[in-house]
């Protein structure tokens, strides 16, 4: 809950920061150290594969791992693109293009020593598509295997070369491929050869476990010491193989702070250097205190997802065009979050490649909107009762409570009766995942997580293609159209990323016509840091290089 009482809000901010500054890391003078408070309520999973979305990814996946795949995260300006990564190139096949030939970069190691190859490529498709093999984990196939579904399996060609091989013919495979971090098979094995257990499956999971607390994959960042809950630190690879990306502080301390207003209060009071989305009601008083804001619109939406299971509500295009038409985002921009959001008229605004030209206009127009709804069979005396399932923080939900109260009041206005069910904020990812009929949706006909959108298949594939229902992927509402279906194959199959751009464009449109989801925000990644802190670029991009930033 934001606290916009300025006196309130400055008492609680004391009284946190007098109370909880026992609790925070000492650190020495010789060193360098960027302490950082993130949204997540726990460190997300160390163990090569995160939770908590693409938190997760940011702070314990692109530190502590490389991909084949990455993001190029040096501008402010340009929209972030795929780059190379642990693979130097690649390239489907001209006969065959459901196979792909990776080369890989010569002379890396893991953290332990070991050295980076194709086998270590195969071993670590192999942890979270290959069920008989001995490093399985299922526990890391949900927010893996969901991201590149078509992934079917990987062949050492030599040392240096790798061939993958995908289910269909898959265009958007290299970028699918940024989300499969590659951990240590050495420094797995040495804990599965030490581990007790009744049998392999006992022995891979201890394995796992121990691997999680002692981490080794080919990042930049080192796991130096690890407290679930509490904070993960990490220390600067001095050998890293990109020598531009050698961190230039010594150490990053990571601490979940999942309240606005308490992650606040640690920076005012010195003992953070860098917090993740402040309270906005405080933005006045960090400027005047000389803390630094960044922002910057990111590929990432903020929604309601629909169920269109039987019995939904949403199954009414009228319903689903009048909620798009009675949401104020100009009045939720200047108003609750002080100017940090982009408001929403589908996946992707004008001007993006893959737009398109929608007919259904997203803007406010509460008289249209309440028309929809009468001709629905709604209105003051009948109102329709709809069930939000959202967290009250986590990883891009922005300050989801606030937004989902605001967005309570407004449709009440045609005729929508908002009931919200608020849960911790992993659970409902993990929810996510399992879909509208499973009994974790708790009744509910929508779900509020974020989703980011720096990929075809991360904006709009997982979630309008019949086939990528739970538990495949993230079709939380089981959609079932044709013709989504049609331009998912058509876009998919293309290789020519002109005709793709094309094809993805259509879709969107089809999307946006379909009134697919409640369109609210785009995220500008709001973060508050010290002026003791340099050299930070916040790219056009859900991450962010913590390797470019100094420490004064």
């Amino acid at each position: 809950m934001l606290i916009k009482n300025n006196k309130t809000r400055a008492a609680l901010i004391a009284l946190l920061a007098l109370g909880s500054a026992a609790a925070w890391p000492r650190v020495a003078s010789a060193e360098t150290v960027l302490r950082i408070g993130m949204t997540a309520a726990d460190i997300p999973r160390t163990l090569g594969q995160p939770d908590q979305g693409f938190e997760g990814n940011r702070f314990t996946g692109l530190t502590m791992y490389d991909a084949l795949t990455g993001w190029d995260l040096s501008s402010a300006d340009k929209p972030s693109v795929v780059i190379p990564g642990l693979a130097t190139e690649w390239k489907v096949d001209d006969a065959d293009k459901t196979k792909w030939t990776f080369k890989l970069r010569p002379g890396v190691t893991f953290h332990d020593g070991s050295p980076f190859n194709a086998d270590a490529v195969v071993w670590n498709v192999e942890k979270v598509l290959k069920q008989d093999a001995p490093q399985f984990d299922a526990s890391q196939v949900g927010v893996t295997a969901s991201r590149m579904p078509t992934l079917a399996s990987a062949k050492k060609i030599d040392d240096m070369t790798v061939e993958l091989t995908t289910k269909e013919p898959d265009s958007f495979l290299p970028i699918n491929l940024t989300n499969l971090f590659m951990a240590s098979p050495a420094k797995w094995q040495h804990f599965y050869d030490k581990a007790e257990g009744a049998d392999a499956k006992a022995k891979s999971q201890a394995a796992w476990t121990a691997f999680a607390k002692d981490a080794a994959g080919t990042g930049p960042w080192k796991m130096a010491s690890f407290t679930p809950r509490e904070r993960l630190e990490l220390v600067k690879n001095a050998s890293y193989w990109d020598k531009a990306r050698v961190p230039k502080v010594d150490k990053m301390v990571l601490l979940p702070m999942p309240e606005a207003n308490a992650r606040t209060a640690a920076l005012l009071s010195g003992q953070v250097d860098w917090v993740e989305v402040p309270a906005p009601d405080a933005l006045p008083e960090l400027k005047q205190r000389g803390f630094k804001l960044y922002a910057n619109e990111q590929p990432h939406v903020w929604p309601w997802q629909f169920s269109r299971i039987e019995g939904s509500p949403w199954n009414d295009i009228r319903v689903r065009k009048a909620a798009n038409l009675c949401v104020d985002r100009e009045g939720l921009k200047d108003g609750l979050l002080a100017g940090l959001m982009v408001p929403a008229t589908g996946t992707f605004e004008p001007g993006h490649p893959w737009r398109g030209k929608p007919a259904f206009e997203i803007k406010y127009d509460k008289a249209a909107a309440q028309k929809l709804m009468q001709e629905a069979g709604f209105g003051p005396n009948k109102k329709l009762e709809v069930k939000i399932q959202t967290s009250a923080s986590g990883s891009g939900q922005m300050q989801p409570l606030p937004m989902n109260e605001y967005l309570q009041q407004a449709l009440a206005e045609c005729y929508f009766d908002v009931k919200l069910d608020v849960i911790e904020w992993n659970t409902l990812f993990t929810n996510w995942r399992r879909g509208a009929k499973d009994p974790s949706a708790n009744g509910s006909n929508a779900t509020n997580v974020t989703y980011a959108a720096m990929d075809p298949f991360f904006a709009l594939v997982r979630f309008l293609q019949s086939g990528m229902a739970p538990p495949v992927s993230n079709n939380w509402g089981f959609i079932n159209n044709p013709k989504f279906d049609e331009l998912v194959k058509k876009a998919r199959q293309t290789f020519d990323p002109a005709a793709r751009d094309a094809a993805l464009a259509e879709l969107h449109a089809a999307s946006v016509d379909d009134a697919a989801f409640l369109y609210v925000a785009h995220d500008v990644g709001p973060r508050a840091i010290s002026p003791k802190v340099t050299g930070v670029v916040q790219p056009k991009s859900w991450f962010i290089d913590f390797s470019l930033v100094s420490m004064q």
